[in-house]
């Protein structure tokens, strides 16, 4: 007999949700049964032309649906409720990040998931890049060496104009500003690579186009071996084009400089092991990429995805790449930013 296709709902089709759609349609071992979404001209078109169930509340879809996971697209402020229903009907679950707007909230979380082995993951694309999977695979052989400093950022055009004080995005409580939306991927890029900090100092939050929330963050990060860290983020660059990560990376043995499309290392001495040369060596990311059958906006997008059904298939023994504990742990690290911002505030007076 055929193994049984995995039914997937989504919940949430925004921008993400529509794109998380096209992707998880492409598996060839999925089902996506249901859709939720508030928009009515979405639900009438993923009806007419996709003949997908869709509802208005993600409680009746979890309650009307025989259904094996979900894919979790709604604002963060939303993610908790409903994390917890899907947890109670024995779900697993995909959710875009930070995941919830608590670190408590998403250790939560964690712990009932693990309890009922549950698969449970967070949407940080970074950790499924092929060149940030490289990056991580040369630190764990320490090519470079002790790492003294490293700088992590992250630059869009997402906030090119006067922004209205209206929607989500625009309120932090709900899960808006760059912290939430653009920060959280370099901070969980920070975590994956050098752990999370053991203090975060000097963040500055600044506003250029948006009333109620930050445009560009800044911060430091410092570590009890030594190490320091530091962030900037800034969605408000009209000069880019297309979201950008890059990481500067400077160690004993060398440097090393990358983004999302390919990564140069310095060495002062060649490595032969690694078949780097001392000086300069270049990796693109077409070097790197490992292929998908499905290409939407990047192959991390697709990879993570695909990941999520491989961890559901493999019955526990492949392990989620980016957890609800992942997820928490860059929200903690957020949480640590706010306060200190608000100690630097104060004292500015």
């Amino acid at each position: 007999m055929e193994n049984p296709k995995i039914k997937i709902g989504i919940i949430g089709a925004g921008r993400m949700g529509i794109t998380h759609y096209a992707i998880i349609k492409s598996h060839p071992d999925v089902e996506v049964s249901a859709v939720v979404d508030t928009t009515p001209l979405v639900s009438s078109l993923l009806e007419k032309y996709l003949h997908v169930s869709t509802y208005k509340n993600h409680s009746k879809m979890l309650d009307r649906e025989e259904l094996d996971a979900v894919l979790v697209c709604t604002p963060p402020g939303l993610n908790y409720d409903i994390l917890l229903e899907a947890d109670k009907k024995g779900l697993h679950a995909f959710v875009e990040k930070p995941g919830t707007l608590s670190a408590a909230q998403l250790t939560e979380l964690a712990e009932r998931y693990e309890a009922r082995d549950l698969v449970n993951q967070v949407g940080y694309v970074n950790r499924f890049n092929d060149v940030f999977v490289k990056v991580k695979a040369l630190l764990d052989v320490e090519a470079l060496g002790e790492i003294i400093r490293f700088r992590s950022e992250m630059y869009s055009r997402t906030v090119i104009r006067e922004e209205s004080a209206s929607g989500w995005r625009s309120t932090r409580d709900k899960g808006g500003g760059a912290v939430y939306e653009m920060a959280s991927h370099s901070i969980d890029l920070m975590n994956y690579l050098f752990g999370r900090p053991h203090a975060v100092v000097g963040t500055c939050l600044s506003q250029v186009f948006s009333q109620r929330v930050e445009d560009v963050v800044s911060s430091s990060f410092l570590y009890k071996d030594g190490k320091v860290g530091s962030l900037y983020v800034n969605w408000s660059d009209a000069s880019y084009r297309k979201p950008t990560n890059k990481l500067e990376i400077f160690g004993r043995r060398g440097r090393l400089l990358a983004d999302q499309h390919g990564l140069k290392i310095y060495l002062h001495a060649a490595d032969e092991n690694l078949r780097l040369r001392a000086g300069w060596n270049s990796l693109s990311i077409t070097e790197l990429f490992s292929s998908v059958p499905f290409f939407v906006r990047g192959i991390e997008f697709t990879a993570q995805l695909y990941h999520f059904v491989d961890c559901i298939k493999s019955t526990g023994v492949t392990k989620s790449r980016c957890t609800f504990r992942d997820g928490a742990a860059a929200l903690g690290v957020i949480e640590d930013m706010f306060r200190d911002h608000s100690q630097v505030a104060k004292a500015l007076g």
